[in-house]
């Protein structure tokens, strides 16, 4: 069986491509172990394509997943977990600012007993409009998950194949992976890592990726928290809203009957308390047809 499967997307890295699969044949060699490289060309527009190709044709250790157009980096890191042979799955980036000298590090460490190990940019070599939102980012979702790693956006990580063959990505999910893995009950941990200047190309990294970023965050902790309870979820708040218009009724009609004020005087909050009623109710409806669809899940996979 093959001892590490490297995992690397591509969007228009053509100046880097052949001096990293060098210095990974390099660690191969140097550590005698038996390893491939997947590289996923996620629709580049350089000749990025071109090169991976002859690289494969060229090295038995390297295979070539070429998508038409650009879907995202999880959809790449996606189609090379599925490939993946190795008992240990790396992922890196492909602009050689990841270290393929840390290859032997993290294999260490996920023998150690680890099934997750992710890479800390401890000491970053990227601009200070890179570095700033990355540390907000890290910290919002170290404070909402409760994984205490420092640096979720780092490139570079190590998985057990079990992990990446139960962990499913889409999307911009490959940011939590490390929290994906987690609720699926896999040890995590991290390990300080090499982070190099870029010295060819122009970064994938723009502001917007802060929010899509924040956004996905609250989708994978409802998806943790609520996937096989929904009722827990859509009820509460459906309680809440039915209890709110309630209440928002009960005064309305004190207002009528005990202080004999005009119904037309409060229409307003007679017309939000209906509205709160109702969603209410279609709220707690949600809850239930959720549920629905969990139990019927269970029952085609028993």
């Amino acid at each position: 069986m093959i001892d590490v499967t490297l995992v690397i997307p591509v969007f228009n890295e053509e100046e880097t491509l052949i001096e990293l699969k060098e210095k990974i044949i390099n660690v191969f060699q140097k550590e005698n172990m038996n390893g491939e490289i997947i590289f996923i060309n996620d629709g580049s527009s350089d000749n990025s394509a071109k090169i991976i190709s002859d690289l494969e044709n060229e090295n038995s250790e390297v295979k070539f997943v070429d998508f038409r157009f650009n879907k995202g980096k999880a959809a790449a890191l996606q189609s090379g977990f599925d490939m993946a042979e190795g008992e240990i799955v790396i992922t890196m980036d492909a602009d050689l600012q990841d270290d393929p000298d840390e290859i032997p590090n993290l294999v260490n460490k996920i023998n150690e007993g680890w099934d997750v190990v992710s890479g800390w940019k401890k000491n970053r070599k990227d601009p200070i409009g890179k570095r700033w939102p990355s540390k907000l980012f890290n910290y919002t979702t170290r404070l909402f998950s409760g994984i205490k790693i420092h640096d979720f956006n780092c490139g570079l990580k190590a998985y057990r194949n079990e992990v990446v063959k139960t962990v499913k990505v889409y999307g911009e999910l490959h940011r939590y992976i490390p929290v994906l893995a987690a609720m699926e009950g896999f040890k995590i941990t991290e390990l300080v890592v090499k982070h190099h200047p870029r010295e060819h190309g122009e970064s994938k990294y723009g502001f917007g990726r802060l929010f899509k970023g924040l956004f996905d965050l609250i989708t994978v902790l409802f998806l943790g928290r609520f996937t096989v309870r929904p009722m827990h979820f859509f009820g509460m708040a459906g309680l809440l809203s039915f209890l709110i218009g309630s209440v928002v009724e009960i005064w309305v009609l004190i207002l009528k009957f005990v202080l004999n004020e005009s119904f037309g005087t409060h229409i307003a909050m007679l017309i939000l308390g209906v509205l709160l009623l109702l969603l209410g109710v279609q709220l707690v409806s949600i809850g239930l047809i959720g549920e629905m669809l969990v139990y019927q899940s269970k029952k085609r996979n028993e």
